[in-house]
């Protein structure tokens, strides 16, 4: 696992944390058009199950909500519209999803995002000893404890993993 090898500049989400008081680690890597989360965890030596994508989705009525999932994994939306009590849920466009977030799609992370939506996070993540979420940019994650989703970010837990 690469250590704090070379220094990445402060994303929002970096920001968010830091200003939460939520130890991180830094993970940089190089990052791969259409890669994914199976790229990043091959680059960094970590299992796919650990590294977790940040998936901007809406329900019916168009609202944005956020969906934490497994690198390995992907949603069904049926069982997610269901835990939620919504009608249908779908991905975002990524023009859509980044004017939500405020972060190019790929460099997508849960903290600082330019508006307040519900999250959700797949349950078994939040068993997981240290996930890898990425940091606000292309090509960085950052390591934290996933007990720090439900605690500071109000995650709501889901089953909803395909």
């Amino acid at each position: 696992m690469a250590k704090k090898a070379k220094h990445v500049s402060e994303t929002p989400a970096t920001q968010w944390l830091r200003g939460h008081g939520i130890g991180f680690t830094e993970h940089p890597y190089d990052y791969v058009e259409h890669g994914g989360t199976a790229e990043s965890a091959r680059q960094l030596g970590v299992d796919e199950h650990s590294v977790v994508k940040t998936l901007v989705m809406q329900d019916e009525k168009a609202q944005p909500l956020v969906v934490l999932m497994h690198g390995d994994c992907q949603v069904s939306t049926k069982n997610l519209a269901r835990e939620i009590g919504v009608k249908a849920v779908e991905p975002c466009k990524p023009e859509v999803a980044q004017r939500h977030s405020g972060y190019l799609v790929g460099g997508t992370s849960p903290f600082g995002f330019r508006k307040d939506v519900p999250v959700f996070v797949q349950a078994s993540v939040l068993e997981l000893p240290r996930i890898y979420i990425n940091g606000g940019r292309r090509g960085y994650l950052v390591g934290i404890a996933p007990a720090v989703l439900v605690a500071v970010l109000g995650a709501r837990a889901v089953n909803c993993a395909l």
